[in-house]
């Protein structure tokens, strides 16, 4: 089964409410290219900085780039242009530095609050407490140039669909806690970003409005 296939059968299974994120993190544009033209598909996610400003600049002005990785500080410059969203904010700096860059582009960059749900410390995130101190922080009202979309957050990497379950649980716990308290007058607080290919549809059945699907889609890497 090529990539076209593999994502036509993806989109059977995904409401059409769903966004897709085609994770094309390592693979040649030309593989980006061809779900492009071929399936109509507009929405792709990298974790690597060089890799995303390499793509961009060969491929569709169109394509909506994600932003999903870990983001160092003095590398926002290079995608702040053009990046259509970042989902991997994990820190107050990070965003005041997004704001910063988005700055100097004119433009308003839209960002997801990567919170931390997993049990495995290699993974990045707000704490639910961490947030609140961000968010009732009056230099948080003062960025002007970014604007918060959303909640990230990636289950632990286990065959435990139970602990899967309840980790996404959590995240859309958080999400409703934030709404409600910061963001209950603005429609665009909307996004959930949970679930990849492993566990993407115990992440629809618990509210995700955004799956990040890297194999599914490409194949194995």
């Amino acid at each position: 089964m090529n990539s076209i296939d593999r994502l036509n059968k993806l989109r059977d299974a995904v409401p059409s409410n769903i966004k897709i994120v085609a994770v094309s993190k390592t693979k040649p544009a030309a593989s980006i290219e061809l779900l492009y033209s071929k399936s109509g598909q507009r929405i792709f996610g990298e974790n690597k900085v060089q890799e995303l400003e390499a793509k961009h600049e060969i491929l569709p002005t169109d394509i909506e780039w994600h932003f999903i990785g870990h983001l160092q500080t003095n590398k926002i410059k290079y995608i702040a242009p053009f990046v259509s969203l970042i989902q991997s904010v994990d820190s107050f700096r990070l965003l005041r530095e997004i704001n910063k860059e988005a700055l100097k582009q004119n433009r308003i960059i839209p960002c997801l609050l990567q919170f931390y749900i997993a049990s495995e410390e290699a993974k990045y995130g707000f704490s639910l407490e961490e947030a609140f101190l961000m968010l009732d922080n009056n230099l948080f009202h003062e960025l002007s140039n970014i604007s918060i979309k959303g909640v990230m957050g990636m289950a632990t990497y286990t065959n435990d669909k139970q602990q899967i379950r309840t980790e996404f649980k959590t995240l859309l716990g958080y999400f409703e806690l934030i709404k409600s308290r910061y963001f209950a007058q603005e429609n665009d607080f909307c996004e959930i970003s949970m679930g990849m290919t492993d566990d993407y549809l115990i992440a629809i059945e618990e509210g995700s409005t955004i799956v990040r699907i890297g194999s599914g889609i490409f194949g194995e890497r």
